[in-house]
């Protein structure tokens, strides 16, 4: 044990969650601009100093699975696979022992663009699994959405996870009115056909600022009346856990074999009492949840030499003020300043 900590951490908050799930953003920039995460010119990028260095955040990394009790650590961004370092980010992160003995484990959220080139290393790194962003199968919707035209490069990233055996590949789709509601059935075919394991999610109010519109945003509700138009569905009977999707399970027939599909009602139904997340920004800031307006700053405290137990310890004690839920629709609610490319998804 780390001189300094007595006794174990656990990253418990007042309402009983304990986080084991590490979301860590390795950077804020990204090669897409879609519409509902920033806008068309971009944003204003972090300075480089800013920006954790790969043994900064290996440090912080080793005081959440050694210290912290953390069992599973995804790469987010902006879009992560523009680190040119994550190969050996998820190797340092692959080499490290949960407390069980056993080593955490590794997943990357990402728009897929460039991963065919660099899915082998990253599967021989140690990485178990990929999150693709898909958010249309037609070229020009996905262009609109996106503002690149760039749907070639993701279908080469998602077949070459699958070629490299980063299963179950999944697929994550945001669905908004005027856009890609017609896209709903296409991309459950497309996936159900290929055995990805896709997630639709509701629209939530971190884009542009002042620009999320509740009533573009397509519910749980509406996406599940679509596919009930096409497939027959019936709830999952597998446990949920603290995952955020709710899960249907459609049964085969003559064009499909049969799969799950899921939904993350991060607005219409919330798993905040579930929730086992903890975040890290590429600047080094904790947040305790995606929706913060507080954040705690670890970047300092570990450039100034504070130690191991003393990182630990801020931690614990930020994330003990966890909120009990994001308060979306509640009165008075305001997003966090920061958009999701500046968190980390």
């Amino acid at each position: 044990m780390t001189a300094g900590l007595r006794t174990p951490l656990m990253l418990a908050d007042a309402h009983g969650r304990v986080a084991t799930d590490l979301r860590v953003s390795l950077t804020d920039r990204c090669n897409l601009r879609c519409t509902y995460c920033m806008p068309a010119e971009g944003l204003q990028w972090f300075p480089g100093e800013d920006v954790l260095t790969d043994a900064e955040l290996g440090r912080l990394l080793r005081v959440g699975v050694e210290l912290l009790g953390i069992t599973k650590i995804r790469f987010t961004g902006g879009e992560p696979l523009l680190r040119r370092s994550l190969e050996h980010i998820v190797a340092d992160a692959k080499s490290l022992r949960t407390r069980t003995g056993g080593t955490p484990e590794l997943s990357l959220t990402s728009n897929g663009i460039g991963l065919d080139k660099r899915v082998s290393a990253l599967a021989a790194a140690g990485l178990d699994r990929v999150n693709i962003s898909l958010d249309s199968l037609d070229p020009q919707r996905y262009a609109a959405i996106a503002r690149r035209d760039r749907l070639d490069a993701v279908l080469a990233g998602l077949a070459a996870a699958e070629a490299a055996g980063l299963l179950p590949v999944k697929v994550n789709s945001v669905i908004m009115r005027d856009a890609n509601e017609i896209d709903v059935v296409p991309l459950a075919e497309f996936c159900l056909e290929r055995g990805y394991q896709l997630r639709y999610i509701e629209q939530m109010p971190l884009g542009p600022r002042h620009q999320w519109d509740r009533s573009k945003m397509v519910t749980q509700a509406e996406i599940l009346a679509r596919l009930g138009e096409r497939f027959e569905l019936r709830p999952a009977t597998e446990p949920r856990g603290a995952a955020p999707a709710e899960l249907w399970r459609v049964a085969p027939d003559a064009t499909q074999p049969g799969g799950l599909l899921g939904v993350i009602p991060s607005v219409t139904a919330p798993f905040c009492g579930a929730c086992d997340r903890t975040r890290v920004t590429a600047d080094g800031q904790l947040r305790t949840c995606l929706f913060s307006r507080t954040e705690t700053d670890l970047r300092t405290p570990l450039r100034e030499g504070a130690t191991d137990a003393e990182l630990a310890e801020l931690w614990a004690g930020a994330q003990s003020l966890k909120a009990a839920a994001h308060g979306i629709g509640e009165p008075g609610f305001v997003p966090p300043s920061r958009t999701m490319s500046a968190i980390g998804g």
